[in-house]
């Protein structure tokens, strides 16, 4: 265990991150699934441009990688696409 002030500090601030940052990607992990069960064109259409958005949004605040974002919006276009 650590001893100094600042790394006590730190430790509190990761873990209240961790939290924050695995709340977020939860819930974009089951939108994801929702639109991915989808099997109506137009409700999926409706859908996706949110869905898109949290993707971006994670992105660009580091909580998810830039390249799984466009990897995953890309497969759900095609998913979109196929219906």
């Amino acid at each position: 265990m650590a001893n100094h002030k600042s790394s006590l500090k730190r430790i509190r601030q990761t873990k209240a991150k961790t939290l924050h940052n695995r709340y977020y990607a939860k819930t974009m992990r089951n939108a994801v699934r929702k639109l991915r069960a989808m099997t109506d064109k137009d409700e999926a259409s409706k859908l996706y441009p949110s869905v898109q958005k949290m993707l971006d949004k994670l992105a660009k605040r580091n909580i998810i990688h830039k390249n799984k974002a466009a990897n995953i919006k890309s497969s759900l276009c095609k998913h979109i696409s196929k219906l």
